[in-house]
């Protein structure tokens, strides 16, 4: 496994470099340097993981108009995610302090109506078990070995860090899941697929539902990997102004609007957020490949991106 924690950062360039693993210790330092650079980020914790890790919350503006949500890393596999988050708080807090544009858009403004919260990393006990395997010191390390299969290779790891999938853990369609999911031989704890004893049953999800709850999130983007789609239906169901939007994020990403199916289809934030608030949200699924997609893909991935982060509180 790669260990990344003896990685530096050149803190001196305005745009950091992200091509390193990133896994949560290399995560705090890039927000460490932020919080330094940055007087005007807002930075808090939402709450714990299940491994007693902080999860860490970006806030962008201050505006009360309209609030939105990005969330990056519901799986261990698909850190890039993490790090397309990490790349855009970076150029947005740059651009910010110049008093530059980007895509017509003034910040200024933006930061004075608008409120981005940011979720880079919601899974950081499964990114560290993808990336670094699990420590000696595991208080359940026998136990995630044998969900795994016996391995203790844990590059497919895909859950929080006691195996179960954070992003089949909302309250939508669980108990529907919970048939698909014992039908296929998922009965406990797993790499992938296993939705929790009950819905918010792991705290990293409460603590994401918690924030949603009382912030007033109009709009959520959730970066997950891979396929080039952005999922906007839950159920059949769609939410005031979802097609309107997606259109335009379709067009500036030129990834296809999509509906989910099967397992898909269940307990995920998009499917919770759109029942529960009938609001907009998204699942994008960022690049294509096999995760964990190469480091070397997140440049290309954040560029097809990087319009639809930006834009997205104008048009919500």
């Amino acid at each position: 496994m790669n260990n990344c924690n003896n990685k530096k950062i050149n803190d001196k360039k305005a745009i950091l470099d992200y091509n390193h693993p990133l896994d949560y210790a290399l995560l705090m330092e890039y927000l460490e340097i932020f919080t330094e650079r940055y007087y005007f980020m807002d930075f808090q914790y939402i709450g714990k993981s299940i491994m007693g890790r902080k999860i860490p919350m970006i806030r962008l503006g201050y505006g009360s108009d309209r609030s939105l949500l990005y969330v990056g890393a519901h799986h261990g596999m698909e850190l890039i995610t993490s790090i397309i988050l990490l790349r855009f708080i970076n150029e947005f807090c740059e651009i910010y302090k110049g008093g530059r544009t980007v895509y017509g858009l003034d910040l200024a403004y933006l930061y004075n109506t608008r409120s981005i919260y940011i979720v880079p990393m919601l899974n950081p006990d499964g990114v560290d078990y993808q990336i670094n395997g699990l420590s000696p010191d595991n208080p359940i390390r026998e136990r995630l070995i044998a969900m795994n299969g016996g391995s203790s290779d844990f590059s497919s790891w895909q859950a929080n860090g006691r195996g179960v999938d954070l992003n089949h853990n909302y309250n939508y369609g669980f108990m529907e899941y919970k048939a698909i999911e014992q039908a296929t031989g998922i009965i406990n704890g797993a790499p992938t697929r296993y939705s929790g004893e009950c819905p918010e049953s792991e705290p990293e999800v409460s603590a994401l539902c918690n924030i949603i709850r009382t912030c007033d999130i109009k709009m959520i983007l959730t970066l997950h990997s891979q396929g080039e789609e952005i999922y906007y239906t839950s159920g059949g169901k769609v939410a005031p102004r979802s097609e309107s939007i997606v259109k335009l994020l379709a067009k500036m990403s030129g990834y296809t609007p999509s509906s989910p199916e099967g397992m898909a289809s269940f307990g995920g934030l998009t499917d919770w957020y759109i029942h529960e608030f009938n609001q907009p949200s998204f699942t994008i699924e960022c690049g294509k490949g096999k995760n964990p997609l190469p480091l070397e893909d997140y440049f290309p991935i954040y560029m097809r991106l990087r319009e639809v982060l930006f834009t997205s509180p104008i048009i919500m």
